[in-house]
């Protein structure tokens, strides 16, 4: 597949170092120098997103988790852009984008990173989503234009779906809450970067072998000859 002169997207998405990276690095490619993304059908992530968000709205970090530093949840849902990364000390055309969940701020003027999810997954062990996780705090920390901050503490906030629960006619899920700290490894951070933007600026890549869309176009091409 033939490559523009320039992507058609410069802002790398913090998922995109975890589910994309891990699932297909041609639909990767593609998605960033042709904007080409297979819709995705998700109704309740964006519900239920919202939900933990707007419920833990200046909330104390203690109440959260007691190993987190004092603080307090002040900030919510925002975007954050990063300046452009380096990788093996050259600075590329690349930036991180995208929209944390959580930020609370520590009395000691330092703040902790929270990612909400809402998953029964084993993957929400902390390690997977690290890289995610570290493009936030990258971009916190190294600012486009806002104002530079310190991230203490990354972690995640864990609804699991346990149980239906009703009550006068009226029903709903209860959720079981576990906070999982997520420790800070920028070097890993760096690796994951640094293989992801050679990957981006390389050739068109083999697609990935467990990739549900490129084995549907190939059985489907199949098919059609």
């Amino acid at each position: 597949m033939k490559r523009p002169e320039i992507p058609a997207r410069e802002f790398i998405s913090p998922s995109d170092l975890t589910f994309g990276l891990s699932t297909c690095r041609r639909c990767l490619w593609i998605k960033y120098w042709h904007k080409v993304i297979l819709p995705g059908a998700f109704p309740l992530v964006g519900t239920f997103s919202s939900m933990q968000e707007k419920n833990f709205r200046g909330f104390s970090t203690t109440a959260i988790d007691p190993t987190l530093r004092p603080g307090r949840v002040t900030k919510l849902g925002e975007w954050v852009r990063s300046t452009h990364l380096k990788v093996n000390g050259d600075e590329t055309r690349w930036r991180i984008n995208g929209k944390y969940d959580l930020v609370a701020e520590n009395e000691d003027g330092t703040v902790a990173l929270i990612d909400c999810k809402v998953s029964d997954s084993a993957r929400d062990s902390g390690e997977f989503y690290s890289p995610q996780l570290e493009a936030y705090a990258y971009a916190l920390e190294k600012p486009a234009t806002a104002k530079a901050v310190e991230v203490a503490t990354m972690g995640l906030l864990v609804w699991k779906p346990e149980k239906v629960i009703e009550q006068l006619g009226a029903f709903g899920i209860a959720m079981k809450q576990t906070y999982v700290p997520v420790p800070r490894d920028h070097a890993r951070f760096q690796e994951v970067m640094s293989d992801l933007i050679t990957m981006l600026e390389g050739p068109f890549p083999d697609a990935g072998a467990e990739c549900v869309t490129c084995n549907y176009l190939v059985e489907r091409m199949r098919l059609e000859d």
